[in-house]
């Protein structure tokens, strides 16, 4: 099986501008079929901005399978890329922080909600999700999605580990002075838990956040694959079966578990 060459398109979009960002999305997926990607991964929120007016994410927010959806659809199909994007999405009266992977045929393959919402204007404006894992399969990969803050709990991706996740999208929006979780966490959760985590950012000032960039893709021995700086950028970088397959055979973390003795945590 070869490898998934993956773009990540660390952008903040326009603020409350959903058609402008569906444009910024069209572009970055023609750039990334030019390129030989097969999936294409976006930021938290891309789809309309993060830095919003509670009313304003109420107002632009849509069911996951609403007009954005359906125009992804149709770029994913257009390009033969799947897209991972996150938006917000509305389901009665709730509203969540969700991200949804369109397979390169234009269908919805996975939609999640984050589970873990960060500091008060995001408890504020949001519903938290109820389910920590969510997969879809995906060029012979599994591909687990989670949101940001969620990939800062151990927790978290140790059960994506568990669950056989072999890379795992993270659209983020991670801000000033937190830039260590992008730098130094994240590549350690790819190689404690033996995946590869796509971890892709916001970037610039944005209301009152100012978003560091510098998205990545790690892979399970721990090593940046790809990185990207702190502007707007479409950068590269490949999710290779046989790496995971070799660096699992031996990393021993996942088999030297004793989880009888971890029942305090739960």
């Amino acid at each position: 099986m070869p490898p998934l060459r993956t773009a990540l398109l660390q952008s903040s979009g326009r603020l409350g501008d959903t058609a402008d960002n569906l444009k910024a999305l069209e572009e970055a997926a023609t750039r990334a079929a030019q390129a030989g990607a097969g999936l294409l991964v976006t930021s938290e929120m891309f789809l309309t901005g993060y830095a919003l007016e509670i009313e304003d994410i109420g107002r632009l927010a849509e069911p996951a399978d609403g007009m954005s959806a359906r125009a992804i659809g149709e770029i994913a199909r257009r390009h033969g890329v799947a897209v991972l994007y996150g938006y917000p999405e509305r389901d009665g009266e709730a509203v969540y922080n969700a991200a949804q992977l369109i397979g390169p045929d234009g269908e919805r393959l996975a939609s999640y909600r984050k589970t873990h919402l960060f500091g008060c204007f995001e408890q504020a404006a949001f519903t938290p999700g109820d389910t920590l894992v969510v997969q879809a399969d995906l060029y012979g990969l599994r591909i687990g999605i989670m949101i940001c803050y969620d990939v800062e709990f151990p927790e978290n991706v140790r059960a994506h580990a568990l669950a056989g996740t072999d890379l795992l999208l993270v659209p983020t929006a991670q801000m000033h002075p937190f830039q260590f979780v992008a730098e130094q966490l994240v590549p350690v959760r790819a190689f404690e838990n033996q995946m590869y985590i796509a971890y892709v950012n916001r970037t610039g000032p944005e209301g009152e956040f100012e978003f560091v960039g510098l998205s990545c893709l790690a892979s399970p021995d721990g090593v940046n694959r790809t990185r990207a700086g702190r502007g707007e950028e479409l950068v590269f970088g490949e999710a290779d079966p046989e790496l995971l397959r070799a660096s699992r055979e031996t990393n021993p973390y996942l088999r030297d578990r004793r989880p009888g003795l971890y029942a305090s945590l739960v």
